[in-house]
């Protein structure tokens, strides 16, 4: 008995000292996750006069996550859409008609939808000079137009879907088409007369009138489409469930908080709503009708 005893006792001991030692070396890996800064995307649909304050949203978010938080910024929804693949990134903003495209495997979750003026929707606006006598979207055949992104819900499906839904065919119906791959600098394009007309994200349009009016007021809107699901905020799926959770109490606490609301104040949103896919229904079906050449 004795020795049995004392062996299944080495064993325990050496069990412990097993477990102690796997849980010495997990501490620095758990210690370097959690020190591992929280990459976020933003691409188009952030307005260029905004990303002064991202400072400040990123100083909120990192005290309410308890991670380091860093903004990573790129010119196209393709690019951040490839960085959430591979995981360099975790969550983003980005447009509805991405968030629609199918992937396989699925690679992101809806986060949270922003809330502008009272909804969580926006239109795709149809801009000319002032100064242009065009009142349609037909007035534009033969012209220069500025789409913003070939990615973009507001600034290239939706205007090519109005325009084929006359029975014109979108590829031939202007003189030389450009992408800006920034709304604000579609707006500009036009204002400055380097377009015709151009695509742009309601959302940036009418934030622009009231930051940026010498700009707009060099505009007209000739078309609003109907309205679409506001340009979303994703999350990579195979992140951490626990930051996942973080993240989402951050973004949806922040109306109920003074700093929160300051910052929605400067984004000019209401609030951030929970996710609701439905909201983008109707991006899905103009996509699908555009890729069945349905219009």
């Amino acid at each position: 008995m004795r020795d049995g005893t004392s062996v299944t006792n080495r064993i325990s001991r050496r069990t412990v000292l097993t477990l102690m030692g796997a849980a010495a070396l997990a501490r620095p890996v758990l210690a370097a996750e959690e020190e591992r800064p929280v990459r976020f995307g933003l691409t188009a649909v952030v307005v260029r006069e905004n990303l002064q304050f991202f400072e400040r949203w990123r100083h909120f978010l990192e005290q309410r996550v308890g991670r380091p938080v860093r903004f990573v910024q790129r010119r196209s929804y393709r690019e951040i859409m490839g960085l959430l693949q591979t995981g360099e990134i975790d969550f983003a903003w980005i447009c509805g008609y991405p968030y629609v495209q199918k992937r396989e495997p699925e690679f992101i979750e809806l986060m949270a939808v922003p809330v502008f003026q009272g909804e969580p929707l926006y239109h795709s606006y149809i801009i000319v000079h002032r100064d242009n006598p065009a009142t349609s979207l037909a007035d534009l055949k033969g012209k220069v137009f500025a789409y913003s992104d070939p990615d973009s819900n507001s600034g290239y499906l939706v205007p090519r879907y109005l325009l084929a839904s006359t029975g014109a065919s979108p590829d031939n119906f202007y003189r030389l088409t450009f992408f800006t791959y920034n709304h604000a600098e579609t707006v500009e394009a036009i204002a400055n007369r380097v377009a015709d007309g151009g695509a742009v994200d309601s959302y940036v349009w009418e934030f622009m009138a009231k930051t940026r009016s010498n700009v707009t007021e060099r505009t007209k809107i000739i078309s609003r489409s109907q309205k679409f699901g506001f340009p979303p905020l994703v999350m990579r799926s195979a992140a951490d469930p626990e930051l996942k959770r973080r993240m989402q109490a951050a973004i949806f606490g922040m109306r109920e908080d003074i700093d929160g609301r300051a910052l929605l104040g400067q984004l000019a949103l209401d609030s951030f709503s929970p996710p609701n896919p439905s909201l983008f229904d109707g991006i899905r079906a103009v996509a699908q009708r555009m890729n069945e050449g349905k219009p």
